[in-house]
C-alpha cells in the first residue's frame, strides 16, 4: 500500500505536528506534502520521510509569511498529484484537503479543526489585522469557505481530534466523522513528591488562549502564578503584571516537566479544539482549572481531575480557583494520572489502524 500525508505546513512543532509523528511511525515508507516546510524547526521522526511542497515554499520569505499565501493555498494544492497513493490522510486545521487522488484511493481526513480563521474565529482575526489584511481576508474568506465545503465532500472519512472539532466539522461540512483523541507522550511526564506554591499557565501568550484572563485573575488574588511560553501578547502582559506573576518566557523541556508536576494546578483559561497541554499536567497528577468548553471536556474530569469555570471572567476564574483550594485533598494525583492513559501514543495507533483496516474492508 502506497501511502501519502498531507500536512498543511511544516514550520514548528506542535499539537498537530505530534500527530503527524504518530502516522510517520506507523507508515515509515509514507511520502509526506505540504505547503511550506523549515528543516530546522522539525523532529528526526518526520525529517526521515521524503517531504514534498507546493509552489508557496518558493515564494518570498514563505517561512515566515505562510499564512499571508492563505488564498493560494487552494490553487497549489491542486498542482500537487497524489493520484498514485492508495491512502492519503490530510492533517487538516490549514488548507490539505485539495489535492488530486485516484478515484480508488482512500482518502482520510484528521481534523484538528476546520480552519478556524475562515469559520469560526473569523471576527477575532478580523478585528486583530491591519487594514489591508481586513480587505483581504474580506475579499477572500467566501471563496474559501465554498471551496473548503467542497473539499471536504471528496474526503472518505473524518476523524476529529474532540467531540467539540465532531461538531464543528458537521456544522461546517455537513459531514459525520469520529474521534480519535491525539496521541501524548505520557511517559515523558512524571508525579512528583511534592506540589510547590504556584500556579502554571503554560502554552503560546496569544489572544484565543486568553492569557490576559489568567493575567488579571492573579493580579486580583495576589496568587503566584508562572507564565512559560511566548507569543504576540507578552510584552503587554508583562507591563499589567503584578510582581505574584512570573514569566519563564520559552524552557527546555525537563525544566517544563518539573515546573509541571509541581505545580499546583494549571490554569486553563481558552477555548481549545482539543488540548495537549491539559493532558500532559494531569500526566504528572497535577489538577487543571480549565474554561468548561472545547476539548477540555474530552479530558478533564470536573471534581475528580480538574475544575471547571463557567464564563472567562476574572470572577468566574478565581471562584473555581477558591473552590480547588478548599477541596485540594480530593485531587489524588495517582488517579489524576491514569485517567489520562487513554490518550496515549499508543491508543491513538491502534484505533487509527483498526480504523484503516475497517475502511479498507468495506471498500472491497
Amino acid at each position: 500500500m502506497k501511502v501519502a500525508i498531507v500536512h498543511y505546513w511544516l514550520v514548528n512543532m506542535r499539537g498537530g505536528e505530534k500527530v503527524l509523528e504518530a502516522l510517520c511511525e506507523l507508515y515509515p515508507d509514507a511520502d509526506i506534502y505540504t505547503h511550506v516546510y523549515d528543516s530546522s524547526a522539525i523532529s528526526e521522526t518526520i525529517k526521515r520521510h521524503r517531504i514534498k511542497t507546493s509552489f508557496i515554499q518558493r515564494l518570498p520569505n514563505a517561512v515566515a509569511w505562510y499564512q499571508n499565501y492563505l488564498p493560494l493555498m487552494p490553487l497549489a494544492l491542486r498542482f500537487l498529484n497524489l493520484k498514485q497513493y492508495d491512502l492519503v490522510i490530510s492533517a487538516e486545521s490549514g488548507p490539505s484537503k485539495g489535492v488530486r487522488l485516484s478515484k480508488n484511493a482512500l482518502f482520510i481526513c484528521y481534523c484538528h479543526s476546520p480552519m478556524r480563521y475562515v469559520w469560526d474565529l473569523f471576527d477575532e482575526y478580523y478585528r486583530s489585522v491591519g487594514l489591508f489584511k481586513k480587505g483581504m481576508m474580506l475579499l477572500c474568506m467566501k471563496p474559501l469557505r465554498i471551496w473548503d465545503r467542497w473539499t471536504a465532500q471528496r474526503v472518505d472519512q473524518f476523524v476529529a481530534n474532540s467531540t467539540t472539532v465532531q461538531r464543528r466539522i458537521q456544522n461546517c461540512y455537513g459531514r459525520e466523522s469520529i474521534v480519535i483523541h491525539p496521541p501524548v507522550d505520557l511517559e515523558a511526564f512524571q508525579i512528583s513528591s511534592k506540589a510547590d506554591d504556584y500556579y502554571l499557565l503554560f502554552g503560546q501568550v496569544i489572544q484565543y488562549k486568553r492569557p490576559d484572563l489568567a493575567i488579571e485573575a492573579f493580579n486580583a488574588s495576589g496568587r503566584k502564578l508562572i507564565v512559560v511560553g511566548q507569543g504576540n501578547m507578552l510584552k503587554d502582559l508583562k507591563k499589567i503584571a503584578k510582581s505574584n506573576i512570573q514569566f519563564m518566557g520559552r524552557l527546555e523541556d525537563s525544566q517544563i516537566q518539573k515546573l509541571v508536576s509541581q505545580c499546583k494546578a494549571l490554569i486553563f483559561p481558552g477555548l481549545e479544539d482539543f488540548g495537549i497541554i491539559p493532558v500532559e499536567v494531569m500526566s504528572s497528577g497535577r489538577p487543571v482549572i480549565a474554561y468548561g468548553q472545547g476539548g477540555v471536556l474530552d479530558t478533564v474530569m470536573d471534581g475528580e481531575t480538574g475544575i471547571f469555570f463557567a464564563d472567562q471572567t476574572v470572577a468566574s476564574l478565581n471562584a473555581a480557583i477558591d473552590q480547588y483550594e478548599k477541596t485540594a485533598d480530593q485531587f489524588i494525583p495517582e488517579i489524576i494520572k491514569t485517567s489520562t492513559e487513554k490518550f496515549s501514543k499508543m491508543q491513538f495507533k491502534l484505533k487509527f489502524t483498526d480504523l484503516v483496516k475497517r475502511l479498507q474492508s468495506q471498500s472491497r
